[in-house]
């Protein structure tokens, strides 16, 4: 399960380095909240939402779309990881 969760987190950080960092990964921690640092604003949300459900196959639903599954690297993954282990 943990190499699941690693390749997720590996590709949900290289999609938001390329995206919403421009390639610069300056130390972006699995913690930072992508919206208190300003990485992803309200239309990043939606992109990372359909590279989330393209990747994946999986469906988001609105009520999932919050703070605790999407404003950072970790939540994410967790989020995605458990989404796909339904």
């Amino acid at each position: 399960m943990m190499s699941a969760i690693n390749s997720v987190s590996q590709q949900l950080r290289q999609f938001v380095v390329e995206n919403f960092l421009f390639g610069n990964d300056d130390g972006l921690a699995g913690d930072t909240s992508f919206m208190e640092r300003g990485i992803v604003d309200s239309t990043g949300i939606l992109e990372l939402v359909g590279f989330v459900e393209q990747t994946w196959g999986i469906q988001i639903e609105d009520d999932e779309l919050i703070p605790e599954n999407l404003d950072s690297l970790d939540n994410l993954s967790n989020y995605v990881t458990a989404k796909l282990g339904q």
